[in-house]
Parts: structure tokens; sequence; C-alpha cells
């Protein structure tokens, strides 16, 4: 990964073989980055997508092999008990015209992924919500 700063606009580039969730965590850290948006495009051969049932609250996951274009990738950056918390979603294609989606948990990068993130100065920590069964903004 490699990345270049501008004023509070990060251009970062995903190499070959890096896990975006845990590369983007890393960079956070290293960079102090607390609060902001994310955007990306790129390719990935492994990618694991979960979907939140709202009935049960449970959280169903499923894993895409081969390679898929990342025709979307958005979300934020906050923080939840002091640490990095990534809120993302995506969107990939594969070659039969078919398109998967949703919350981000991990993508293995194939070719190269590219992505904006847009810092806010400040911090909103998260924190679990038992009625809707996820980590909401703490206000």
């Amino acid at each position: 990964m490699e990345f270049k700063k501008f004023g509070s606009k990060y251009v970062v580039r995903f190499d070959k073989g890096e896990e975006i969730i845990t590369t983007l965590t890393g960079l956070c850290k290293k960079e102090n980055i607390k609060l902001g948006s994310v955007s990306a495009i790129g390719a990935t051969n492994e990618v694991e997508l979960g979907i939140l049932n709202t009935t049960d609250k449970s959280y169903n996951s499923y894993i895409l092999k081969g390679d898929h274009e990342i025709a979307n990738l958005i979300g934020n950056i906050s923080t939840m008990n002091g640490e990095v918390y990534l809120h993302l979603h995506i969107n990939v294609a594969n070659n039969n015209k078919e398109i998967f989606g949703g919350h981000l948990n991990s993508a293995i990068v194939s070719a190269t992924c590219e992505m904006i993130i847009d810092v806010i100065d400040g911090e909103i920590d998260r924190e679990f919500s038992e009625e809707i069964g996820l980590n909401l903004f703490k206000f």
C-alpha cells in the first residue's frame, strides 16, 4: 500500500495480495484517522460479504472467489472503544455480469484498489444497540 496526503484527503493504492480491511485499519492507526468517508474501486479475487437479518438480528456472511471487479466500495471510518472502526459496503461484479453486494468483511486485492479517504476533523464513537443489533454512531 502506498498513499499521498492532500490537505484532509488521502489518495491510497492497495497492492496485489493485500487485504483491504487490515491494511486500511493500519493506515488509520498510523495516520491517526478517527473520522472520515471512504470510496474506492479496484479488483478482488476473494471477498467476504455480510448481510444483516433485521428480524432475528443475525449476521450472515458468504465468500466469493474468482475474479471480481470492485464496482463500488463506500463507507465510513469512526471509532469504537478507542479503536478504529470501519463500516464499509461493497458491490462486486464477475465475468457473468452478476453483481453481489453487502457489508465488507474482507477482500484480497487481485490487481489494485484505488481509494480516496476524506478525513473529517473530529471523532464519533460507536456503541452496540440491543434493539437494532448493530454498532451505531454514539453522539
